[in-house]
């Protein structure tokens, strides 16, 4: 059985801009040959690739409220 030729997406180079102005050439199926993406996230500084920490900072918030309301309960939830 022979494949069709519309299976594959056409896969061509573009260029690639971080947020800090670094530039490289790769191949992908994004937009048309010598396109340009412009990265709103950069994955050099973002904690998700980094492996950054997040802190939850409740001031008042919903934690504190909810804890007001069912932390007598005892469920054997964090104190």
């Amino acid at each position: 059985m022979a494949r069709k030729a519309t299976e594959h997406p056409d896969y061509h180079y573009i260029k690639v801009v971080m947020t800090n102005g670094t530039e490289f050439t790769t191949r992908s199926t994004y937009g048309k040959e010598g396109d340009t993406l412009n990265l709103d996230i950069d994955p050099n500084t973002h904690p998700a690739w980094t492996g950054g920490t997040q802190q939850l900072l409740d001031r008042g918030g919903r934690l504190s409220r909810f804890n007001s309301k069912f932390g007598n309960l005892g469920l054997g939830g964090k104190k």
